[in-house]
């Protein structure tokens, strides 16, 4: 199981098992503090604080606090990934497309009222953290990926643009759900799901 952030974030990637553990152990801090605190409040000294780390172990990771939470969003889309991929794996291809869309759909949602500091960071869009691509992008070309071995097809373009805005819509909604609901707004959410069922369903049927 890949928990580790890409490389593109990190100063030095961790290379033994107990660097590894301590990279873990500061996101873990990170992400409750987000919780906490918010974004404003966050410092890279707290973060060595809650996690029980030196100060110079987190900056032997990361530059700033900026690089931090970029690494806690390329962690959350990992497992946000890894989440789908079991749901995926477990219902052995029954429901065909619509089971892989509300897997999509309901994973990011647990991940939202349950993952800590995802409510704020979630793939990175709530906090402008780095130059990289947009990270509704990088969902899309994951879920694009991800979705096309599942349901044998290939990868083009218009798959690629048709997953970009389900991903685009989806995340508008869902953050509305949440701003309704400090759990997620049922009916908003159920709503989602049928839009996403019937735009979808226009190609992948």
């Amino acid at each position: 199981m890949r928990l580790v952030p890409q490389a593109s974030s990190l100063r030095r990637p961790p290379v033994q098992r107990r660097s590894a553990e301590r990279l873990s152990r500061i996101l873990d801090a990170c992400a409750d503090l987000l919780d906490e605190g918010g974004y404003d409040t966050l410092s890279t000294r707290a973060v060595a604080l809650r996690a029980g780390v030196p100060i110079g172990s987190v900056y032997r990771f990361f530059d700033n606090k900026r690089a931090m939470v970029d690494a806690l969003a390329e962690r959350n889309l990992e497992r946000y990934t890894e989440r789908v991929t079991r749901r995926l794996a477990r219902t052995d291809g029954e429901g065909g497309w619509r089971a892989a869309m509300d897997a999509v759909l309901d994973e990011y949602v647990d991940m939202r009222r349950t993952a800590p500091g995802f409510g704020l960071v979630d793939f990175g869009n709530q906090i402008p953290v780095g130059a990289r691509a947009e990270p509704n992008r990088r969902v899309t070309d994951r879920l694009t990926d991800l979705l096309s071995a599942y349901l044998d097809g290939t990868p083009d373009d218009d798959l690629r643009r048709m997953f970009l805005i389900a991903v685009e819509t989806a995340d508008t909604l869902v953050h509305l759900a949440f701003r309704m609901d400090p759990e997620g707004d049922p009916k908003v959410i159920e709503e989602t799901r049928t839009l996403l069922h019937g735009y979808l369903g226009r190609v992948l049927t």
